[in-house]
């Protein structure tokens, strides 16, 4: 078998014709596409990470870091708009490089997707299950830390002091498992209802982030926000080492643009909706992302905001008697209210994700066709989605925050730089195709934006890639023992 077998490419007209296929229902408007977008990247990182990366990483300066990742991404995203535009398919950046760079190139992207979109919803599902935890505290309703904590977690190394080790605290994240659950039962009934609850999920959501933003803000205190840019005191640790490292670990909250270019099958115009949906989505992100930013390290000084809640230690800051009844505080009631609400349709968003990945790599024969099934009544890949929700559920009970931010952007920043290759080769190879939407400023934008990924990859360091090499090894040997006999481009060829 000659090598060229492994880099045989799917060509734009096949990719165009699968657009065309009924087998998903075609429910999405380019409001549900921006809303799914702002669904998915308004959660985890204002509610959990940004906290931790100003704590550990970049003190005030998260605001810079929150810039740097945001200008990565507008290079990506326009990217993106354009390839969505032009192949209008489930897959995401698998399936732009099986037509730009090879089916062993695509099923190495796919499974960095599949890891990336996993291990993102787990974490988010443990920060979902800390919040929930908080708001029924708030009414005297206490879940045991024990079944409330994933079973492991890091620990200081009694043997080494300052070394952090993986070690057993608790038994198992019990809410994080029904969290996953929860919306994987929505996404077996059909799209349109998911999109229809992510949509009344995001108002809320936009309500409660903008009320903190517009009341913090007369809460400021900017001492808090001396020195800007802390001193270095180690690798990642403040200077701009730091602020850099923590646009790479904060790059986890922009992957959910990246997810609406997996709904581009079931939108009912993918030429004009898939990039106002990516596009719009990220615009009013970036800016909420730096304002929410600015006042959370205005109000708590970032040394304090180490913690899986920081936006709640920041409410908890602002006494205001008109919104307090008796010891019923209302404030921190909505902001804790909408960070539930806030997870719970990143969630959704990024297990739908999955099962889009799952379904075109099954669709193309690289793995088992069970992934591709529909259901006859839902019109939804049932049997994908229930896989999926019980294997991220079960990682959510296990797993902590704290290990997977880092793999989930780095896998997102390799996606991107994807991307961007992908557009610069298919206006050199296929410049003839129509495209409804054009990467302006072509082709600084896709160097710029594989530059800046890179720049991102970069920050967040060496040691990330000996954690990645045990999950790329199993991925390797899956492929050459069952994708390549089964590839239906391949059997086609033949």
């Amino acid at each position: 078998m000659s090598l060229a077998r492994y880099f045989i490419r799917k060509s734009v007209a096949t990719i165009q014709t699968e657009s065309g296929s009924h087998d998903l229902k075609r429910s999405l408007s380019a409001l549900n596409l921006v809303s799914l977008g702002i669904g998915c990247i308004i959660g985890a990182g204002i509610f959990v990470l940004t906290g931790k990366a100003a704590a550990q990483n970049a003190g005030p300066a998260i605001m810079i870091s929150f810039v740097l990742a945001g200008m990565a991404c507008a290079f990506a995203a326009l990217c993106y708009a354009e390839l969505a535009s032009v192949l209008p398919v489930s897959g995401s950046a698998y399936t732009y490089a099986y037509a730009t760079l090879g089916e062993v190139i695509a099923w190495a992207m796919g499974w960095l997707l599949i890891l990336e979109y996993g291990l993102a919803s787990a974490t988010v599902a443990v920060g979902w299950s800390g919040y929930l935890a908080s708001f029924l505290k708030d009414f005297h309703i206490i879940i045991p830390p024990a079944l409330s904590q994933p079973t492991f977690d890091l620990i200081a190394d009694p043997t080494h002091a300052g070394k952090m080790v993986m070690g057993i605290t608790s038994r198992f994240n019990l809410p994080a498992l029904f969290g996953i659950l929860g919306v994987t039962a929505l996404l077996v009934v059909g799209v349109s209802e998911s999109a229809k609850v992510n949509n009344v999920i995001v108002m809320i959501k936009l309500s409660v982030v903008i009320i903190f933003i517009g009341v913090g803000a007369f809460f400021v205190h900017p001492a808090n926000w001396q020195p800007f840019i802390p001193d270095n005191i180690g690798p990642g640790q403040y200077g701009f080492d730091g602020v850099l490292k923590a646009a790479g670990v904060i790059f986890f909250a922009y992957i959910g643009f990246e997810a609406v270019s997996t709904a581009a099958q079931e939108a009912k115009n993918p030429q004009r909706d898939m990039p106002i949906g990516i596009l719009g989505s990220l615009a009013v992100c970036t800016l909420l992302y730096i304002a929410v930013s600015a006042v959370l390290t205005g109000i708590v000084s970032y040394k304090e905001l180490n913690v899986p809640d920081p936006i709640a230690v920041a409410i908890d800051r602002i006494n205001l008697p008109w919104l307090t009844l008796g010891s019923f505080k209302m404030l921190p009631f909505l902001v804790k209210l909408g960070a539930i609400m806030g997870l719970s349709s990143v969630m959704l968003v990024l297990v739908y994700g999955q099962t889009r990945i799952f379904y075109m790599m099954g669709h193309d024969g690289l793995i088992p066709q069970a992934f591709c099934k529909i259901h006859p009544t839902f019109k939804t890949p049932y049997i994908n989605t229930i896989i999926v929700g019980l294997v991220v559920g079960m990682a959510a009970g296990f797993t902590p925050i704290s290990v997977l931010g880092d793999l989930v952007s780095m896998g997102t920043l390799f996606a991107f730089c994807i991307v961007c290759f992908s557009v610069l080769y298919l206006r050199y190879k296929r410049p003839d195709l129509p495209r409804p939407f054009k990467t302006p400023f072509m082709p600084f934008t896709p160097i710029l934006g594989i530059a800046s990924c890179g720049y991102l990859i970069y920050g967040i360091g060496k040691d990330i890639f000996m954690v990645l090499w045990p999950y790329f090894l199993a991925g390797v040997v899956i492929y050459f023992v069952y994708g390549q006999f089964h590839s239906k481009l391949a059997k086609e060829q033949q």
